[in-house]
């Protein structure tokens, strides 16, 4: 009877405690090499995270947690994205200012391509078929088609270029980071139809389309504009260093992770206008981010992080990718 008493005393504690929970929170932390990192992404035919390193690709399983450290080279990698239903990798160099395609089973190198200056962001338009690469100092959006392997247009956007959304009606919207502005591109046409002026944002990185709307993340602040006429629409505080940003489209919710603050802004746009739901603790350093929709977790690669000559520097032997979820 004593023991009975005592498990379910255990149990309403249990209870008490996962009741207690935030909504939003760390459930997982798994290891990874050492090295810099950039964007991840998921794959979502093999159920996998890629992450872009300053010499690799690092692939982590996301149902066993089995992680390749080394999965294919990279030249200052800044993106990995899944293409061509998931059988190939495309990874931009920002080194050897390429685009190379791989084998999505082996990392094996199938195809090299020439890109603008210090090729960054990645993004696929399901409209044409064609990959956006952004090239962050040259100051263009090189378009290649996956499926040859071929660049097929350069699109001059001029400054600094992030990451870009699109809206699979043809046009695209690419963050310039040193003008604190959205370029608006027509893919069909080939050029910059518009610039959206980002007043109150330093530095836009992250940017989604929900389709109504687009999201731009800040440092300190996400910026949410109308994409057919550039209005800025809300502005809302998050934590500095604020770089990426992610969105659930079945849930309406929007993350963007601060790697200044060390944590994870979640937003909901179910009710029409963005509003903060919760502020999840994470960890310094985590900045980039990527949205899983199998499991509706949320993937931030970060380090252990500590201040050296005045400069933050990652702990050597701490690399690996939080993964959030309720």
């Amino acid at each position: 009877m004593r023991l009975a008493r005592l498990a379910l005393a255990a149990s309403l504690l249990t209870s008490a405690a996962q009741a207690a929970t935030p909504g939003f929170h760390v459930i997982d932390r798994i290891s990874g090499p050492d090295g810099g990192w950039d964007y991840v992404s998921v794959d979502p035919v093999h159920g996998r995270a890629l992450i872009a390193r300053r010499v690799t690709v690092t692939v982590v399983d996301l149902k066993t947690r089995a992680v390749t450290p080394e999965f294919a080279a990279a030249s200052r990698g800044h993106a990995a994205l899944a293409v061509n239903h998931g059988k190939e990798v495309l990874i931009t160099n920002g080194a050897s200012d390429t685009a190379v395609f791989v084998d999505a089973a082996t990392g094996a190198t199938i195809a090299s391509v020439a890109t603008g200056k210090n090729p960054d962001a990645a993004t696929i338009d399901p409209r044409s078929g064609l990959v956006l690469i952004m090239d962050h100092s040259g100051g263009d959006v090189t378009l290649i088609n996956p499926k040859t392997h071929q660049a097929v247009a350069t699109i001059p956007v001029g400054g600094d270029l992030e990451a870009a959304a699109v809206d699979g009606k043809g046009r695209a919207f690419v963050n310039v980071e040193d003008k604190n502005q959205i370029a608006v591109i027509d893919l069909a046409a080939r050029q910059v139809i518009a610039r959206y002026a980002l007043a109150g944002c330093d530095g836009p990185t992250g940017i989604v389309d929900t389709g109504d709307r687009l999201i731009a993340a800040c440092d300190g602040v996400v910026i949410v504009v109308n994409p057919k006429t550039g209005k800025v629409l809300q502005t809302l505080k998050v934590g500095l260093g604020a770089d990426g940003v992610a969105y659930d489209p079945a849930h309406k919710r929007l993350f963007v992770p601060a790697g200044g603050a060390g944590n994870l802004a979640v937003f909901s746009l179910a009710g029409g206008a963005l509003t903060l739901e919760e502020t999840v603790p994470t960890e310094i350093g985590a900045r980039t981010i990527a949205f899983d929709p199998a499991s509706g977790h949320v993937l931030l690669p970060t380090a252990e992080v500590v201040m050296k000559d005045g400069k933050r520097t990652s702990t050597p032997g701490t690399f690996h990718l939080l993964v959030v979820g309720q």
